[in-house]
């Protein structure tokens, strides 16, 4: 029996590896078939229950509670994060509350907690008909952005500066189930993260990357640390602070995302977890902390949080293969590619979305490829459809990574048709 117990409400292996060794028990919670079966030797028990159920997730873990207490109930997933919130309420333990997430999950309540305290006013207005949205438009006196309240993923954001646009965008929107998106002034400039751990109330930024992108706002390649994000540092710590702050982040990683416009980084989302498209991994690598080491140690008081942000060591990439859609007839690798290559066999499909990220650690660049031919190929409309495989470089900076991972890339053929 460890010293700690936690529950982990969903996610990948890679948080909770090494718990045991570091006295630690966890319980995890997850949804029967849908986690990698390496995830269980770092485990106390496996309870099923859905995600998004905070008082299903509750009643599982009450009587585990009873028996031993939990020091945390933590998650890594989206899907999990206000559904986690409710037992950390529930259990009255420290971390990531239900408002907390709630806060983040809603991108108008986190407009809302931004204007109360002060940090910054994008305008924003919840609408419910095109006639608002064209009112909004007006207002603005320039472009807008029309997206899903609790969006992910880079799904259904429309960008639109005519009220023709307005009205057909309203209705793709409608027609996707969501009646009451909000409406935001468009932001202008490049799109920078900030990866940022906190303990008691104080927050350390860690990581900083940017992005590449299509003209869906869908993100195909993170790389760090961010060249553009440089001359902004001090403005984004502060603000990444001060966001926090607003919605009430006191403990636990969190990924907060900038736009860099001409008057400055304005906020344009935050996230209490750890972040997708490999982030901790690309971190680790070109800062030197491990967050998702951090991600029990730190709250459990087992590591202590740095008290000045690391500067970078070198730099890391992740780049998605993202061949032209359709039905895949073959996949060529070239025998002298300069990556370690793992794919997931045929027939069967990942349970996560970037498998085998934690075996790669110790490569310095890699190649996972996740489709076989007879797979498809889904057109580039969100984050999800990043789903074909992906590259993992390292380099003495962003850019180098960079050009090693288009390197690898060159040598990667998707015949489709």
């Amino acid at each position: 029996m460890g010293k700690y117990r936690v529950a982990v409400i969903g996610g990948m292996p890679a948080p909770i590896h090494g718990a045991k060794e570091l006295g630690i028990d966890v319980v995890l919670v997850h949804e029967e078939g849908k986690y990698e079966q390496s995830i269980l030797q770092h485990t106390e028990r496996v309870v099923h229950a859905p995600l998004a159920d905070g008082p299903a997730i509750h009643a599982a873990l009450s009587p585990l509670h009873a028996e031993r207490p939990f020091d945390r109930v933590m998650t890594t997933t989206e899907v999990a994060a206000i559904s986690s919130g409710y037992v950390v309420d529930q259990f009255g333990l420290p971390g990531v509350t239900e408002f907390t997430a709630r806060a983040l999950k809603d991108k108008a309540l986190t407009r809302e907690c931004l204007a109360k305290a002060g940090v910054e006013n994008v305008r924003y207005q919840v609408v419910s008909s095109v006639d608002e949205a064209v009112a909004f438009l007006a207002q603005v006196g320039g472009k807008i952005v029309l997206k899903p309240l609790d969006g992910a993923a880079s799904l259904h954001i429309k960008e639109v500066e005519t009220p023709a646009q307005v009205a057909e965008a309203m209705a793709e929107l409608a027609a996707a189930g969501i009646t009451n998106p909000m409406a935001e002034e468009f932001l202008s400039g490049p799109v920078v993260s900030v990866d940022s751990f906190s303990f008691e109330g104080r927050h350390l930024t860690i990581g900083y990357s940017e992005y590449r992108m299509n003209d869906r706002f869908v993100e195909w390649e993170v790389s760090t640390p961010s060249r553009v994000a440089v001359p902004y540092l001090a403005e984004l710590r502060e603000l990444t602070a001060k966001l926090l702050d607003a919605v009430g982040v006191t403990e636990g990683p969190s990924h907060s995302e900038f736009v860099l416009t001409p008057d400055g980084p304005r906020v344009l989302e935050s996230h209490a977890r750890l972040a997708g498209s490999g982030a901790p991994e690309l971190v680790r690598r070109a800062f030197g902390l491990d967050l998702n080491r951090m991600f029990l140690t730190v709250p459990l008081g087992i590591d202590e949080l740095p008290l000045e942000s690391p500067a970078p060591i070198g730099g890391a990439v992740a780049l998605f293969l993202t061949p032209d859609p359709g039905p895949i007839k073959s996949i060529t690798v070239h025998e002298d590619i300069p990556a370690k290559v793992l794919r997931i066999p045929p027939g069967e499909q990942a349970k996560v979305f970037m498998p085998y990220l934690f075996e790669l650690g110790a490569e310095d660049t890699a190649v996972v490829i996740t489709k076989n031919p007879g797979d498809e190929v889904a057109p580039l409309l969100t984050v999800a459809d990043c789903s074909n495989g992906y590259i993992l470089a390292s380099g003495t900076d962003a850019l180098d990574a960079i050009a090693k991972a288009e390197a690898i890339n060159a040598q990667i053929e998707f015949a489709i048709g």
